[in-house]
């Protein structure tokens, strides 16, 4: 057996899949691999994989056997499963799935180059050691930018607010930030190199700390950095969200006017058997502090339906605090089991067809309230960035906008990766439809 010499990544997940993806790709261009336009035509093929709910896992092993035909009929081509499913499930992928060449969790990255070597020397089957490191986060490691105009800095990695329903914590391990200077020089780097947006990532991102220096610090000091065009991060806890951080939101004028702030539910009694943190009062009053320091920011946010012992009533008070919000976006999920969480063994007492029904009633008014967003934006002038021709093929350009929807618009493929002044002429219910503004 060879060395493969080109690779490909499939990604599922959160924008840390994406963003470690870019990093292991980094890695194998900078020994000498290229990249390949789809997997029959690589010699190395990764499925960068998510483990946060069981429909991410059973689709990836509907894709593995899709890929067993594909590496089947090809001449030479190695398999890799890497990412959260690999730290959770180990050793099992390759049980049921015995044409995958090699395992690797998010904290096994660097062994890849090794495990591409043993396989080349004749060696079996590698599966990285998934011990977790509390103390790696790639910062000597430069990845491989997907997008020209956004660029992904993650400023922490892993998490310790051991949610009762979340793996996150172990397989990705216990919170470490990555300190500010390098945090800084990577950001510059990419500015630098044409990045018009920034985009901090962390499962926990608001709570960094690197010792010396606390988000809201962060925050103030990358606004500075010259030629930067857009800040933004994600993914927020609403515990960890300070005064000061809501003062950094209001004051820094790269800072979108954009909050993705995770609610989950908006029972208290649910809130405390996810061990959130939080009260739903709480919650609300974060919300209060933010409409007053940054008028007409855009609210998004994660909604879980049918976690165990959730009531009538408790699902109702998701209801109207949604209703109270009126969030501009909501990611919605029925609650599934993830073993090896506290909640995992608990009593699944929602029924399926009772978590179907809550979760369409989530939807139908989450669409309600973002048709309400998009109208009200109708004939204002706001900022955006066109990031690509549409897909829709009639010419115009789909943008960005700082509060993260969509607007598509006609325009010269010359401005894309620019900031231009954009007027919205109309929206589809999801998607904003805008012109140049003179």
């Amino acid at each position: 057996m060879r060395k493969p010499k080109s690779y490909y990544i499939e990604t599922y997940g959160c924008q840390m899949n994406f963003s470690d993806s870019e990093l292991v790709e980094g890695l194998l261009a900078g020994g000498g691999m290229r990249p390949a336009p789809s997997p029959d035509k690589a010699e190395l093929v990764l499925v960068n994989t998510c483990g946060v709910r069981e429909h991410a896992e059973q689709r990836v092993f509907g894709r593995l056997g899709a890929l067993k035909t594909i590496k089947s009929g090809a001449d030479f081509m190695l398999l890799g499963v890497i990412g959260c499913m690999a730290q959770r499930l180990g050793g099992k992928i390759l049980e049921q799935a015995p044409w995958v060449d090699l395992v690797a969790g998010p904290d096994a990255y660097r062994a890849l180059p090794q495990m591409l070597d043993e396989l080349a020397g004749g060696n079996a089957v590698q599966l990285a050691q998934l011990e977790l490191d509390g103390k790696e986060t790639y910062e000597d490691l430069r990845p491989r930018r997907a997008d020209p105009i956004s660029a992904w800095v993650p400023v922490t990695r892993g998490c310790d607010n051991f949610c009762s329903y979340c793996i996150v914590p172990y397989v990705r391990g216990r919170e470490r930030s990555v300190d500010a200077d390098t945090v800084e020089r990577w950001v510059r780097r990419e500015v630098e190199g044409g990045a018009r947006e920034i985009v901090l990532l962390g499962q926990n991102v608001n709570s960094y700390h690197d010792g010396d220096t606390d988000f809201a610090a962060l925050l103030r000091r990358l606004d500075k950095v010259e030629g930067l065009g857009w800040l933004r991060f994600v993914t927020s806890h609403p515990r960890d969200l300070s005064d000061r951080i809501i003062e950094a939101l209001a004051q820094c004028p790269t800072l979108c006017e954009h909050l993705h702030l995770p609610v989950q539910s908006g029972s208290d009694a649910v809130l405390g058997r996810m061990n959130r943190g939080y009260t739903r009062n709480y919650y609300l009053e974060r919300v209060r502090a933010l409409r007053q320091a940054v008028p007409g920011i855009s609210l998004t946010t994660d909604i879980l339906v049918g976690f165990p012992g959730e009531s009538e009533e408790d699902f109702s008070r998701s209801v109207a605090l949604m209703e109270e919000v009126r969030f501009d976006y909501a990611y919605t999920f029925r609650y599934s089991p993830r073993p090896g969480t506290r909640a995992g063994g608990w009593d699944d007492s929602v029924t399926d067809a009772e978590k179907g029904r809550r979760l369409e009633q989530v939807i139908a008014l989450q669409l309600l309230h973002t048709r309400g967003a998009l109208e009200a934006m109708t004939g204002r002038v706001i900022e955006a960035i066109p990031v690509r021709e549409a897909r829709s093929g009639d010419g115009k350009l789909q943008a960005r906008t700082r509060s993260h929807f969509n607007v598509f618009l006609s325009a010269d493929k010359s401005t894309v990766g620019k900031l231009l002044k954009v007027r919205i002429t109309g929206n589809t219910g999801m998607n904003l439809y805008g012109e140049l503004a003179e």
